[in-house]
């Protein structure tokens, strides 16, 4: 059961709004059911209660609010583009990268989007040779601003539950005493790494195990994630 903040099915929406915002991140997790199931008379309230969060964070309950407030396609979903064209969540990047298009794909919901884009910024990270070669060699991380890892890793977390992103990962493989066999397989991905982003071979979902993504290639072996999960600005996001 839940010990502290409850409501029960009578409460008004803003009661229900304020439970949520007082809750802790495990009664939060329970309180969503009851929540969608309200989600109609919520919507309203879901621009304003935006005020009550940090954008400059990574809180999941913020993304969450924000993905039901634009679910629809509508005045609702105009009205939050319009207001924020550059995303809710603050991204700062060293490197000039603009994170518009990967928020808006992370809060349509939109995973697979999200985690080619997330690639494509990788590599404009890693500078010009990788874009021209299409990939990111383990030697160009230790490069890549730490502003722009703390952004990409910040967005996937706040709008995926705190299911997904690099310092996800990067907890997983600790959980797992650094045996990669054993990541792959918390991960969903296929045994030793070796991916695909076809349908039948990738799960493109909130409901992929925790840490499914974003994708990192490992079909030249793990020295790419193992350098991206040991970069000091990761290593410092992965210890919080």
């Amino acid at each position: 059961m839940l010990s502290g903040p409850q409501v029960t099915a009578t409460a008004s929406p803003e009661a229900l709004l304020d439970t949520f915002r007082a809750a802790s991140q495990r009664q939060k997790r329970a309180l969503i059911t009851q929540l969608e199931q309200r989600l109609p008379e919520l919507q309203p309230l879901l621009a304003g209660e935006l005020d009550h969060f940090d954008a400059t964070g990574d809180d999941w309950a913020a993304g969450l609010l924000i993905q039901w407030l634009v679910a629809e396609p509508g005045y609702e979903r105009d009205q939050f583009f319009g207001q924020y064209p550059s995303g809710w969540l603050a991204t700062p990047s060293s490197q000039g990268i603009d994170y518009a298009p990967l928020q808006k794909a992370l809060v349509l919901q939109e995973w697979e989007e999200a985690d080619r884009l997330t690639s494509s910024i990788l590599r404009e990270l890693a500078g010009g040779e990788a874009v021209r070669r299409g990939y990111v060699y383990y030697s160009e991380v230790a490069a890549m601003g730490a502003a722009d890892l703390e952004s990409l890793d910040r967005l996937w977390v706040c709008f995926s539950r705190e299911r997904f992103g690099f310092s996800v990962q990067g907890r997983l493989l600790g959980a797992c005493n650094g045996r990669w066999e054993d990541l792959w397989l918390k991960l969903g991905w296929k045994q030793g790494g070796i991916w695909t982003r076809y349908p039948a071979s990738f799960d493109w979902s909130i409901g992929a195990p925790e840490g499914h993504m974003p994708l990192v290639n490992q079909l030249r072996g793990v020295r790419l994630m193992d350098a991206l999960l040991q970069q000091p600005a990761l290593q410092q996001r992965i210890k919080t």
